[in-house]
């Protein structure tokens, strides 16, 4: 298969293999089809090319390869990145950063967040006593406060508790080991189960207690009517990172806000005051755990402006604002350039690659605290996204996501024009990529 548009006599090899996700797949070579550039894509590794662009998941791209030939071959992932795609070396790099960076902003834009490694609920009591320390006086103290437990390299939603008292977490764990001892299939048990024994690492994060509730269904689709009342739902925006080389980092800004199923309450425990009988749909926002709505769930940030603002104390008399938006943007960018910046602190577990690129998936959760700033807090970051849960609607705004990635990471680098000075500033935006980082390393992996 090759495509063909031509201003030089280079041929591009493109390596194209996504298995399990056809529509990155589609995506990939239609954004291929964008470059002015002659194209040979096969779903092979060539054994001679002049250029090389591996456009592939992870497991299939050959990273050897890309960093013995660092001159002729492009990957689209990094080969080392756990620092960021993993929620527990992502808490201890923020965490380290933190502590020699005090004045960073990036503080402002993480929730607190404890990691944990545990295989059996009886381990608990050990770390009461060393990792999770604070956070047990806090239990002890009986605060009110909630807190989210999830698997650290667990996805979709997968692991994901609320807890407010020792005992909760303890009969949490306990549950999931009950369930691996049951050998009961997930499916059969619960769509957000774990096997404790199979997923040691897992995060605590302190549960944000003021979240910006809107409607969604003010924002009418297709067939639709506007609601007779107003119910606040809970969301989170899902945004689409771009790294390229070592490193410049690029937010999407086309940004998704995913809406949980049932309109929002403050935590509690079930009938029988256990943690099996809380229900989650109000507080779960991550639609692989709400196919049965389809697109309902799913609206762009931008479609958000004017919507009546239902959280905080000053009743329905605010509505979202285009100001609102821009200041989430930005925010979204500086907790992004803090995050990158904390993870090239930690070059054993993150080591950018002046040959790659990589899209990432973050997820952010804005605030409505009672001082009315709105506050957007980083919760994690997510290798392959699954893209093909942002429905048919709004596909389009993957096309061009895609296509701007080829033009942006991969354009410069096979064109075979000479390279021009870089004038795209941090902080300027071209096209629907804001720069939020560029920062040269020195000595690159």
């Amino acid at each position: 298969m090759t495509t063909t548009t031509t201003t030089t006599d280079t041929k591009l090899h493109a390596f194209v293999s996504w298995p399990n996700a056809p529509l990155t797949r589609s995506l990939v070579l239609k954004a291929l089809e964008s470059l002015n550039q002659k194209v040979e894509i096969s779903t092979a590794l060539p054994t001679s090319f002049d250029k090389l662009l591996q456009w592939s998941t992870y497991d299939d791209i050959d990273h050897e390869l890309a960093h013995h030939r660092s001159d002729t071959v492009i990957s689209s992932s990094y080969t080392i990145r756990k620092a960021l795609i993993r929620k527990h070396f992502l808490s201890r790099s923020i965490h380290s950063y933190l502590v020699k960076h005090t004045d960073s902003s990036l503080k402002l834009h993480v929730p607190r967040t404890w990691d944990l490694e545990i295989s059996f609920a009886d381990e608990l009591d050990e770390l009461w006593t060393d990792e999770l320390w604070d956070l047990g006086q806090e239990l002890d103290a009986d605060t009110g406060k909630w807190y989210i437990l999830k698997p650290g390299m667990a996805d979709r939603g997968m692991g994901i508790r609320l807890f407010n008292s020792k005992d909760t977490l303890q009969r949490i764990f306990e549950g999931f080991e009950e369930a691996s001892d049951d050998g009961l299939e997930l499916e059969e048990t619960d769509s957000t189960a774990v096997v404790t024994s199979q997923l040691r690492h897992f995060v605590i994060q302190e549960y944000l207690p003021c979240p910006l509730l809107l409607d969604p269904r003010q924002i009418l689709l297709n067939g639709t009517s506007p609601p007779s009342e107003l119910q606040g739902h809970k969301f989170h925006l899902r945004a689409y990172c771009v790294c390229s080389g070592a490193l410049k980092v690029f937010l999407y800004t086309r940004i998704l806000a995913l809406f949980s199923s049932k309109p929002y309450n403050f935590p509690s425990l079930g009938d029988e005051g256990e943690t099996e009988d809380m229900d989650l749909s109000p507080h779960l926002t991550n639609t692989s755990l709400q196919l049965h709505t389809g697109e309902e769930s799913v609206r762009l940030l931008e479609e958000l402006n004017g919507c009546t603002i239902l959280s905080g104390s000053k009743g329905n008399s605010r509505t979202l604002t285009e100001g609102d938006i821009a200041n989430i943007l930005q925010q979204m960018a500086t907790a992004l350039a803090g995050t990158f910046k904390a993870a090239l602190e930690s070059p054993v577990h993150f080591q950018p690659l002046p040959n790659a690129f990589e899209l990432y998936g973050i997820d952010f959760l804005v605030s409505d605290p009672s001082s009315g700033e709105l506050r957007v807090q980083l919760l994690e970051i997510n290798a392959e996204p699954a893209i093909e849960l942002t429905g048919p609607r709004l596909t389009w705004i993957l096309e061009d996501l895609f296509v701007t990635i080829a033009k942006t990471c991969i354009g410069p680098s096979v064109s075979g024009a000479p390279q021009k000075q870089d004038d795209w500033a941090v902080g300027q935006s071209k096209g629907t990529f804001l720069k939020c980082l560029d920062q040269g390393i020195r000595g690159c992996w």
